[in-house]
């Protein structure tokens, strides 16, 4: 039993999106530390008494690469944990099959797991709103419900939840474009300092490595200038495709215990 512990809230949030989720699933949680995967961390273990959350989004279908990295530095030792993946309201795919198997592969055991909603990060007029109050809630219930299960015994938690999705996974998508900004840039570092794979040159933050960037859309959420965006052909083509496969239905979250 371990209600009474304090948890390791992890998430990568880079418009917040995901944070404002855990936050809610955490709500009733007694204590909470937060490790921050947008950022680099150092290899540590995490005791087999301590439960950790892991909250991220799905770019393509797939974890974030850059969050796969980082989470495999956290060296479980068969402790609980909660697997999460927010999604843009297209589909989620083989993103939370992907985060269970990293998380068991370092030792940890998935004793639940979700997929929620977001606002699209790049097309925000999709799911825009999300997570709402109602999505909220959910999540709320959902950390309640974890608790509930950690309270009893291990020998009782179960057989570990069952994932959609394939293996192998789905190929990371490529990325067409990176932001770039305009002549309205202050040239402040925020873009470069925040960015979670370092793809924009601190002494040039005008640019931005297309190679590196994952197109997380942080450097434009927190321009204190509005001068970072993608090319407004880019943005139309993707409304276009993300309306074609359904992106506009609202989709619910799904829940896994």
């Amino acid at each position: 039993m371990m209600n009474k512990q304090t948890w390791l809230k992890t998430i990568f949030s880079p418009t917040g999106g995901c944070r404002s989720i855990a936050d809610a699933i955490a709500t009733d949680m007694p204590a909470v530390r937060e490790l921050d995967l947008s950022f680099p961390i150092a290899a540590q273990t995490v005791a087999a008494d301590t439960p950790l959350l892991v909250v991220v989004p799905v770019y393509g279908g797939r974890v974030p690469a850059p969050a796969v990295e980082r989470l495999r530095l956290l060296h479980g030792q068969g402790g609980p944990a909660v697997a999460v993946v927010v999604y843009g309201n297209r589909a989620y795919e083989d993103a939370l099959l992907e985060l269970c198997d990293t998380l068991r592969e370092s030792g940890f055991r998935v004793v639940g797991a979700a997929a929620f909603i977001a606002e699209h990060s790049i097309v925000r007029r999709v799911a825009a709103g999300r997570p709402d109050a109602v999505d909220k809630q959910i999540a709320v219930d959902f950390g309640r419900a974890v608790l509930s299960k950690l309270a009893q015994p291990s020998e009782n938690w179960g057989a570990e939840p069952t994932m959609p999705g394939n293996k192998p996974y789905r190929e990371r998508p490529v990325m067409p474009v990176a932001p770039q900004a305009n002549d309205d840039c202050g040239h402040c570092g925020s873009c470069a300092s925040m960015c979670p794979v370092g793809a924009i040159p601190l002494d040039d933050p005008q640019t931005t490595d297309a190679e590196t960037c994952i197109l997380c859309m942080r450097c434009i959420e927190i321009c204190p200038c509005d001068a970072r965006a993608l090319p407004e052909a880019l943005l139309k083509g993707m409304g276009e495709r993300l309306a074609q496969c359904g992106a506009l239905t609202p989709k619910q979250p799904e829940i896994y215990l």
